[in-house]
């Protein structure tokens, strides 16, 4: 049994209604639910494989830009901040993944699918909005998953790097970068009319992250009370738990802040997603 659900455009969508035993769906609905997302989500990744230009964002630039910090960070004395030079541009490199083949890659790809009615087919379906959102960001988010781990794998080969200090900090970090990242996405194609425009629209985000969310400088580097506003940004808080739960050496206090600021930011662009996300194209 179907029940209309209202959505943000004023528009009611079909979608699965509670089972007998109480709200929410049953063993039942899980498993479909499960199977939609595989099946949009493997149709995704093979879209992802076939634009050369996305995969060459996603897999060339983040190594390029790794290089790059690395050598602004040879410029910059860090003896105050605890970090080695591998150890900072390493886990920037994590940022730069972030930003670029999660965030900007899934601006293009909301934008895309939006403006060529995919998404507007889709929901004349079974497909709920959430598997929706959700099949569309997997493959990136997979994507960000296997360069993350190989940064660290070179870490550690290559740079006598440590495995993470803090295993449970470090993926709580990826966890929420992967989420808010997604997510903020999302909100973001609302905004955007165009591809060619979402190159616009994602320069905000990519360029503060990169300056003041302690990717290519940490935020030791900066004095205390540009340090205490930076640490407000979306994807400090991020960079907080994944520098730390790397390389360690970090106050509790300073973890309980970036982690309050990670779930705030995750949970904004949430409910931006759910009040902004256009559906139809912007003509």
């Amino acid at each position: 049994m179907t029940t209309p659900t209202a959505l943000a455009d004023g528009r009611t969508a079909s979608g699965p209604g509670p089972s007998p035993s109480g709200p929410g769906p049953s063993p039942s609905g899980w498993s479909a639910s499960l199977r939609r997302l595989n099946a949009l989500a493997r149709a995704e990744l093979i879209l992802l494989i076939r634009n050369r230009s996305a995969i060459f964002v996603a897999l060339v630039l983040p190594i390029v830009m790794i290089f790059s910090i690395r050598a602004s960070l040879e410029q910059i004395d860090l003896a105050g901040t605890g970090l080695s030079v591998a150890g900072a541009a390493l886990t920037g490199g994590i940022g730069i993944v972030l930003v670029q083949v999660v965030y900007m890659n899934l601006v293009t790809g909301y934008v895309t699918r939006r403006e060529e009615l995919v998404l507007k087919r889709l929901r004349t379906g079974e497909v709920t909005d959430r598997e929706i959102l959700i099949s569309t960001a997997l493959p990136s988010v997979a994507l960000a998953v296997i360069q993350s781990v190989l940064l660290v794998v070179a870490g550690a080969i290559a740079f006598d790097l440590s495995a993470p200090k803090r295993p449970e900090l470090f993926l709580l970090g990826l966890l929420a970068g992967f989420v808010m990242m997604s997510a903020l996405a999302a909100a973001t194609s609302a905004a955007t009319r165009t591809v060619q425009t979402s190159q616009i629209t994602t320069l905000p985000l990519f360029f503060i992250s990169l300056f003041a969310s302690g990717i290519i400088v940490p935020l030791g580097v900066f004095p205390d009370k540009l340090a205490a506003v930076f640490e407000l940004l979306p994807l400090t808080g991020v960079m907080t738990l994944v520098r730390h739960g790397w390389l360690g050496g970090v106050e509790t206090g300073d973890l309980l802040t970036a982690a309050v600021a990670a779930l705030a930011w995750t949970a904004f662009a949430v409910f931006a997603v759910r009040r902004w996300f256009r559906w139809d194209p912007r003509g």
